[in-house]
């Protein structure tokens, strides 16, 4: 067995039966999740009407998923982005160091592609006179276009599949053409591998699949959808209420920030661990998109007048959790640098220190908490009539849960003794005080 990708033993999510239940359950999922939130279904408390849930409104399943004019966008959206992505210029940055003693650079030009997108908006409300007639089509279309995304989304994860079986075309840095393959990705099963994600950074010349999937077309089409709605709503009702300007807010302050810092991502789990398969293709272009715009199509039907005193409160919500959040990560960044040699940390036998000092003395992802904290603003302007619009937090728990789960097990058998000590210094798991 080669030592660059050795064999995955232990499979997540239960392993097969798991994997099949996530595949088929969450794309049906979006689907219900749009039928609960379309003009035509009006929700209250937990009350779930059956016959409403599957009415679609005399489109069949082939018109749904086949429909040739929304493909056509979808492809262009997506191949658009990419060609923008690989002929924009930007500042190159280089990845973690890989198992073969390598590192990938990666074109960063997040900041210049959203002025593009923002420009390229603001032309066509120009010229359109605000009718902006893609954006009606975009609403309108909403589900097409979430099964088109769950479609598209299974064949990119099966074509990286298939590529990580061909050699590379040059060799890498242990003087072979192996591709480096994810450690949890390399089971030999081909389904498991399929949803995992065998190859750790796919890659087509210089352009890297898997950080462009993360940051591209699922983050850009959230926006859109956002404002689809935010648009729809203003045919509607004549008027844009403050609850949807908010959510619209909220959300586009926290897409860019992700776009604009993109070099963040290039140490985050999603890139340095885990393969490129079906569970971050959906993820990124399905799942992301076409739920993380709930509140924003729930209130584009029910509109709601806030106030400013229960704005100002969403505010304070958003701003002390997006404090923790930047805070955190910077001082842990700072620290790796090795620019807070005064916080106190354990050493370990791999010559890395656990920082258990300042923010990080008050859990062990102190950053999972600010994060959640800080979406919870973007489910509060939809008031509290019924409990789908907060939909959006309790996935985002159970997330962020299993990613600490995951990091757990991997430092223990990484940091050993060290790991231990460190648990006694820093008890608490994600939410000081309480776990």
């Amino acid at each position: 067995m080669s030592l660059l990708n050795p064999r995955t033993k232990d499979l997540e999510f239960s392993g097969i039966p798991g994997v099949l239940a996530i595949s088929l359950g969450l794309p049906t999922l979006c689907v219900v999740l749009h039928q609960l939130c379309n003009d035509h279904y009006h929700q209250r408390g937990l009350t779930i009407d059956l016959d409403e849930l599957t009415n679609f409104h005399g489109l069949s399943f082939s018109e749904i998923a086949f429909n040739g004019q929304v493909w056509t966008y979808y492809l262009l959206w997506f191949f658009g982005l990419v060609l923008f992505d690989t002929i924009i210029p930007g500042t190159v940055k280089k990845g973690v160091t890989l198992r073969d003693g390598t590192s990938l650079s990666y074109n960063i030009n997040g900041i210049q592609l959203s002025c593009l997108f923002v420009l390229a908006l603001a032309t066509r409300w120009q010229l359109t006179h605000g009718s902006m007639p893609e954006l009606v089509f975009l609403y309108d279309n909403t589900l097409q276009f979430t099964v088109v995304a769950v479609i598209f989304s299974a064949l990119l994860a099966l074509f990286v599949q298939i590529t990580s079986y061909l050699p590379l075309s040059g060799s890498n840095g242990k003087g072979t053409k192996e591709r480096i393959l994810a450690v949890g990705g390399n089971s030999g099963n081909w389904l498991y591998d399929w949803f995992i994600g065998r190859e750790l950074n796919p890659r087509i010349g210089p352009w890297d699949i898997k950080l462009f999937c993360e940051l591209r077309p699922g983050m850009l089409l959230w926006l859109l959808l956002n404002l689809a709605s935010m648009h729809h709503q203003y045919l509607k009702y004549g008027q844009v209420y403050d609850s949807m300007l908010l959510v619209n807010l909220l959300q586009a302050f926290y897409i860019f920030d992700g776009v604009l810092n993109e070099e963040g991502c290039l140490t985050m789990m999603d890139i340095t661990t885990d393969g490129f398969g079906f569970m971050l293709s959906f993820g990124d272009l399905a799942l992301v998109p076409f739920t993380y715009s709930l509140q924003a199509r729930y209130l584009a039907r029910e509109p709601l007048t806030l106030g400013a005193h229960y704005i100002g409160f969403i505010l304070g919500v958003a701003f002390v959790g997006f404090y923790i959040f930047k805070a955190s990560n910077n001082q842990k960044n700072q620290f790796r640098q090795g620019k807070l040699p005064h916080l106190k940390s354990i050493q370990t036998e791999r010559s890395t220190k656990l920082l258990c000092d300042g923010w990080w003395s008050l859990s062990q992802h102190i950053n999972y908490f600010g994060d959640w904290l800080h979406a919870t603003s973007w489910c509060l302007p939809t008031g509290f009539i019924t409990p789908l619009t907060y939909y959006y937090i309790c996935y985002f728990a159970g997330l962020l849960l299993h990613r600490q789960h995951r990091d757990e097990l991997k430092c223990k058998e990484k940091y050993g003794k060290a790991w231990e000590e460190y648990e006694k210094k820093v008890p608490y798991k994600i939410i000081p005080y309480v776990y």
